[in-house]
């Protein structure tokens, strides 16, 4: 009985290998195939990165300050302490001698 259920696992490896290998030569066949029109996609793909690359980094930075503004606008309270007791410290201090 152990014999027929390792010959069945056998069978199934080598039907799944020969399934696999059938798969990927018919890839290959279609990659030959069809290599002109990937290579054609490839080409209009870099064109249109060309153009559609820098409007998209534009808009990436644009957004970026935008965000970096709009997190920054609720700080503006303790900026306006900050300066506030720097001044005060800057006016109590002794001048220096020279």
């Amino acid at each position: 009985m152990a014999a027929v259920l390792v010959l069945a696992g056998l069978a199934f490896a080598a039907l799944t290998f020969m399934g696999v290998f059938a798969a990927l030569i018919l890839k290959l066949v279609f990659r030959i195939i069809f290599f002109p029109l990937f290579l054609l996609k490839f080409l209009i793909t870099g064109l249109v990165m060309v153009i559609v690359g820098p409007i998209l980094a534009f808009v990436g930075i644009l957004l970026a300050v935008v965000f970096g503004l709009v997190l920054a606008v609720p700080l503006l309270p303790l900026l306006a302490v900050a300066a506030i007791v720097w001044l005060l410290v800057k006016s109590s201090r002794r001048p220096a001698v020279v």
